[in-house]
């Protein structure tokens, strides 16, 4: 059985980008989630020192982390981290696309994780999102919520493109290109 670990990037280049983050603003707002991480790939080893080593100036120390195993191909106990190790946890009833930070310093945060794969646009939408402090909105929420808006940006730009296809030709009401002699003229008088 092979196991593929990364498709979206290189094992070493997720260790030497920064992480991708959008944190909620300190606030007295308490929300479902705390923020959001794009990871480069599927690889917590290559993924979660930069995401610790980040958040570690922000939140303290990080110290345990957990993920549903369903978004992550190999789940390791402990992640080396600057000097210290990260625990790594998983439990199937945690939402696939949230991860749990702990501190023993500071305490937990919730962040929405966005799938390597997402195109740029959408991951803007999610981070934007994900941040707002004091929202009710969920990681399955969102989720949701953004492939339904993803679904209709691309029927969107089908449909522009079918348009220009045709030449901007107007459409009958069955669907198919009218000819423009068959368009009306002005004072609702036909040819």
């Amino acid at each position: 059985m092979t196991t593929t670990l990364d498709r979206t990037a290189p094992r070493d280049l997720a260790a030497e980008l920064p992480a991708r983050l959008s944190l909620t603003p300190k606030t007295t707002l308490a929300g479902q989630l705390d923020g959001a991480w794009w990871p480069y790939s599927r690889n917590l080893v290559a993924e979660l020192p930069p995401l610790a080593a980040a958040l570690d100036k922000v939140w303290g120390r990080i110290t345990r982390v957990t993920v549903n195993p369903t978004r992550w191909p190999v789940i390791p106990h402990k992640v080396p981290v600057a000097g210290h190790a990260v625990h790594v946890g998983w439990f199937t009833e945690q939402h696939p696309d949230k991860l749990i930070l702990l501190s023993y310093t500071v305490g937990r945060w919730d962040l929405l994780v966005i799938p390597p794969e997402t195109e740029p646009a959408a991951a803007a939408r999610l981070m934007a999102a994900a941040a707002i402090p004091g929202s009710v909105l969920t990681a399955g929420v969102l989720m949701a919520d953004e492939a339904v808006i993803g679904r209709g940006i691309r029927d969107t730009l089908r449909r522009e493109a079918s348009w220009e296809s045709e030449g901007g030709a107007c459409m009958s009401p069955f669907g198919s290109p009218m000819d423009r002699r068959a368009l009306p003229l002005p004072g609702n008088t036909w040819r």
